[in-house]
């Protein structure tokens, strides 16, 4: 099982909807999460460890992480999407959008 964890700001558009499909695929284990504190799931020292893959959607998401789990940071991959916060939570673009970054890193 590949686990993938996805990171936005607040964990209610981009991460979630990453969640969503990325779940639907056999063999993958995913799971958003977000940096800022107020996140519906924010991000912690466990995700972080629990995740083979980790795909935040802009540098500030890889920003923020890194200097609060920088030593957690150390032996895991860290993907920067570039996916701006613009979209919907499960709108069609970003769900394409996801897929064909994703894709890149994650064999489907």
């Amino acid at each position: 099982m590949k686990k993938l964890l996805f990171m936005c700001s607040k964990n209610r558009l981009r991460s979630p909807t990453a969640e969503a499909v990325f779940s639907e695929y056999e063999g993958i284990d995913a799971i958003g999460a977000g940096t800022n504190a107020d996140a519906d799931t924010p991000v912690s020292g466990d995700l972080i460890d629990w995740a083979d893959l980790i795909f935040v959607m802009e540098n500030t998401h890889k920003s923020k992480i890194s200097k609060k789990y920088q030593r957690l940071l150390k032996s895991k991959r860290v993907v920067v999407l570039e996916i701006p916060d613009i979209y919907g939570c499960m709108q069609p673009e970003l769900i394409q959008l996801l897929k064909r970054k994703v894709s890149q890193f994650v064999h489907l």
